[in-house]
């Protein structure tokens, strides 16, 4: 059995491990239950939208990536994101700007770990989020609001202000990962607070 992950370093994110239960036929592995998101801050997104309720997951993505696609760094204002490395390995990078966006700090707080499969992490609203497949990867990841455009925000993935330590590509002529036009084309970290605050 894997060890407990040790604690995040950004407020109100979460890492797990997913426990299978495997026999001669397969496996069952719970991926998600109402009641480990009870103890959550509100801070950490953990109500609903409206700020009435508690945490309800609305939607559930399946994202597959080839090895050297990275995508990100995506930021929501409303949405709190739960993660599951369903098959292969992740290079995550947790970006906090909610310092930068009130004032408190001058540079976001950064994290990265590596999940293989059956790692899980709980990503609040605020916190920019990114991952760099380091093999063929399956990522569950559920999200507290059905996909809305205006809350679709991003910033560089190789921002210096954030400066996330992503690893160099193998097979890559300069090590740099495939990305989506649209996250090539993501302005800077600045760039974004400033209009944010705006």
């Amino acid at each position: 059995m894997s060890e407990a992950p040790r604690p995040a370093a950004i407020a109100g994110v979460r890492f797990g491990l997913v426990v299978s239960h495997a026999d001669l036929r397969g496996s069952f592995s719970e991926l998600w239950r109402a009641e480990a998101f009870d103890d959550l801050p509100a801070a950490a997104g953990h109500l609903d939208p409206t700020g009435q309720g508690p945490l309800s997951f609305v939607q559930a993505n399946l994202s597959t990536s080839a090895p050297g696609v990275l995508r990100g760094l995506h930021l929501h204002r409303r949405q709190l994101d739960h993660w599951v490395v369903k098959a292969g390995r992740a290079f995550v990078a947790l970006v906090d700007v909610r310092p930068l966006l009130d004032g408190s700090a001058p540079r976001p707080i950064v994290e990265t770990r590596v999940l293989d499969a059956g790692g899980t992490v709980t990503i609040p609203a605020g916190v920019a989020h990114g991952f760099l497949a380091m093999e063929p990867l399956e990522l569950v990841y559920f999200v507290t609001n059905a996909y809305d455009g205006s809350d679709e925000l991003g910033f560089a993935w190789d921002d210096p202000v954030a400066a996330v330590p992503w690893p160099a590509v193998d097979g890559s002529p300069d090590g740099r990962p495939l990305t989506s036009a649209r996250d090539a084309a993501n302005p800077s970290l600045a760039d974004l607070v400033g209009r944010l605050r705006g």
